[in-house]
């Protein structure tokens, strides 16, 4: 995707409303977590995909996206690149409509495999931050949105 499409971008946040986030981390601290849950308020539904959890952010969390009993329409990436390309045929096996590689996860193959099935493909961007920079909420910072203070020295 050019990174000026930012149509597509829009088009995608507004009806990918079912997010099967692979690699999501029940850890509050980690990216994935941050991320889910910012997309948790905006109205998403968040579906972990992570053997290791039963349930992360109050979801039922599944260890394939095989399992997930209901339709999702995006699969967020947040996995090793080398990773990918099983988790971008099993996109397509599950009928989602885009394939979401986070910041830093770039794989072409699996890239190319997905448009090649008709998905929408985006790689090495965070859905948090195109969220926030198109529909605002750049200063989102979890739950409280207000000055964000140290208790301890830094």
């Amino acid at each position: 995707m050019p990174d000026d499409d930012i149509a597509t971008l829009r088009r995608i946040l507004r009806t990918c409303r079912t997010i099967a986030v692979v690699g999501l981390s029940a850890e509050w601290h980690r990216p994935s977590f941050f991320a889910a849950k910012y997309l948790q308020a905006k109205g998403y539904r968040i579906v972990p995909v992570n053997p290791r959890y039963p349930e992360i952010l109050g979801e039922t969390s599944y260890a394939r996206l095989e399992d997930i009993p209901f339709p999702v329409d995006m699969v967020d990436v947040f996995r090793k690149p080398a990773d990918v390309l099983p988790i971008a045929h099993s996109a397509v096996a599950i009928g989602a409509s885009c394939l979401w590689q986070q910041l830093g996860v770039i794989n072409r193959e699996a890239d190319a495999a997905a448009r090649a099935a008709g998905l929408i493909s985006v790689m090495d961007r965070c859905v948090k931050i195109e969220h926030a920079r198109l529909y605002g909420g750049l200063n989102w910072a979890g739950v409280n949105t207000g000055v964000i203070s140290a208790q301890r020295p830094i």
